[in-house]
């Protein structure tokens, strides 16, 4: 067995490698490290490599054994249950972190942690509350003062979100991604002081690309406000610059993945699998495209429960039909019929955990376009919303915008018109299969005659009339998306035709957009 000496050398190593992201490297020498003394730091280095790779099942296999031995272990109860979050086994991360709080009451990550879990839940009052009960133990905590801001951000309260934004930025000043956030809530004109203090922050040559970017999207905003539309694009293009350059983005990677998908759907006709039990509607379309307004009037109906964006399907699929090598499309496998039970039946587990109600469940994943056609036999009386908008609007506000995700393809107007042609063509390729089983919404005609359009709507959903979905503006769910401020306000039409102040400067992706 090694010294406890040796043991805090060898730790301190592998923690310095796990900063700068060698993690397959520490997992190698962790294991080993492991296989001579079970000590609890071991365990949680190499349960976080895991979890940093996405390799969850992994690292809660790792923490299973390491709480065989110490089953008391807040750390332990703390690691497993973001692995399991991160799964989307809701309910398993709540028992685990609620387990660390009863050996641990004062823990903050764990505490941290069930606000972002309630959070991907839309349980929003109980995040908060997590959340401040975090602060209260220890105020100066930055990732939970911006969790907190964000959290305000998404249920509308953006004074509460300002609030909190500005303790973000008195504990770390370097922070712009709260300078972003609260650009994104803030009407500027030529004397506003916040404008100023984004200026004055850009000079600061100690930034990183990262911070740069958050700082020049808010710049942009401002001097959009302002009609100062040269600069608001300039900033805007440096910001996506940033994101290009750390994202390493291509879009060839797009384009062999839709041709993937379409070959592997070319002969679908024959599949068919039990209907599904909760009734679903998928809202999709590309994104900035209205999919955020139209779920906000649609989950407005007593009926209807609005889940906003959700990384299970996409994961489903992906893993189950298009990245198993046992099928090679839907016509040669006789595994074919059981996985795609597997999956209906995977999907609906998981959204139960999120709305275990009857309501009508909606998925808003706008990039959930490119598994239309699998959705549908997946799910065969779901209902499909395609969200259509013109596409030179569509794209500028994907390329102005700041996805928290990541949308790397929206960093450059030339990927992101390759992206929509993708997009396009894809659509008019489940129009061939499936016209009759989508919904291909118009943002301007819900813009322009929003009564007929909504009614329209509801019809094709099986929904009864209801006057609430005219009031959408009112619907006290969360909005976790870059649309989080738009898609409150009451319907408007300045975002129809909303590129033409900055047409002289997107040439290249009008040009470069075929349809």
């Amino acid at each position: 067995m090694i010294s406890d000496q040796q043991l805090k050398r060898k730790t301190d190593i592998l923690t310095n490698k796990l900063k700068v992201g060698l993690f397959e490297e520490v997992i190698g020498e962790a294991k080993n490290l492991l296989s001579k003394r079970k000590h609890q730091v071991i365990y949680n280095i190499l349960s976080v490599s895991y979890q940093s790779l996405g390799k969850f099942d992994l690292s809660i296999k790792i923490m299973e054994e390491a709480l065989n031995q110490n089953p008391n272990n807040p750390y332990f109860l703390n690691n497993i249950g973001i692995s399991h979050h991160k799964s989307q086994h809701y309910k398993k991360a709540e028992g685990y972190f609620k387990r660390g709080l009863e050996i641990a009451p004062k823990y903050i990550n764990i505490l941290n942690n069930l606000g972002n879990l309630k959070k991907d839940l839309n349980q929003m009052n109980d995040a908060i509350q997590y959340y401040s009960k975090s602060i209260e133990i220890e105020e100066n905590l930055l990732e939970t003062q911006l969790n907190l801001a964000n959290t305000y951000n998404t249920i509308g309260k953006f004074k509460e979100a300002k609030i909190h934004f500005r303790k973000v930025l008195q504990i770390d000043p370097n922070c712009t991604e709260a300078h972003r956030l609260i650009s994104e809530v803030t009407k500027y004109d030529l004397n506003s002081v916040h404008f100023k203090e984004m200026l004055d922050k850009i000079n600061d040559q100690n930034l990183s690309q990262i911070q740069l970017a958050h700082l020049h999207f808010g710049i942009g905003k401002a001097y959009g406000d302002l009609l100062d539309y040269k600069n608001s694009f300039a900033n805007y293009s440096k910001g996506n610059q940033y994101l290009k350059i750390i994202s390493k983005y291509e879009i060839k990677t797009d384009t062999s993945k839709f041709k993937i998908i379409k070959d592997f759907f070319s002969d679908y006709q024959n599949v068919s699998i039990k209907e599904n039990q909760k009734k679903l509607i998928f809202i999709v379309g590309m994104p900035r495209s209205g999919t955020s307004l139209t779920e906000q009037i649609i989950s407005s109906h007593k009926d209807v429960f609005g889940a906003g964006e959700l990384p299970i399907l996409n994961n489903i699929i992906d893993k189950k039909i298009l990245e198993n090598d046992k099928i090679k499309n839907f016509s040669d496998s006789k595994l074919l019929n059981q996985i795609l039970i597997e999956s209906q039946d995977e999907y609906i587990a998981k959204i139960t955990e999120i709305d275990n109600s009857n309501k009508v469940f909606i998925d808003k994943t706008p990039l959930n376009f490119k598994y239309i056609g699998f959705i549908k036999i997946i799910f065969p009386n779901s209902k499909i919303i395609n969200c259509n908008r013109d596409p030179i609007d569509t794209c500028f506000s994907n390329f102005k915008s700041f996805f928290s995700g990541g949308l790397p393809f929206a960093n450059d107007l030339n990927d992101l018109a390759q992206f929509y042609n993708l997009y396009h063509d894809l659509k008019n390729f489940w129009g061939k299969f499936l016209d009759k089983d989508i919904y291909n919404l118009n943002y301007d005609s819900l813009i322009e005659n929003p009564n007929k359009e909504i009614d329209n709507i509801l019809k094709f959903c099986e929904l009864d009339w209801d006057e609430n979905c005219l009031k959408h503006e009112h619907n006290s769910k969360s909005i976790k998306t870059a649309s989080f401020a738009q898609a409150r306000k009451p319907i408007y039409k300045s975002a129809v035709n909303s590129s033409k102040s900055y047409k002289k400067y997107l040439s290249e992706l009008i040009s470069n957009i075929k349809y």
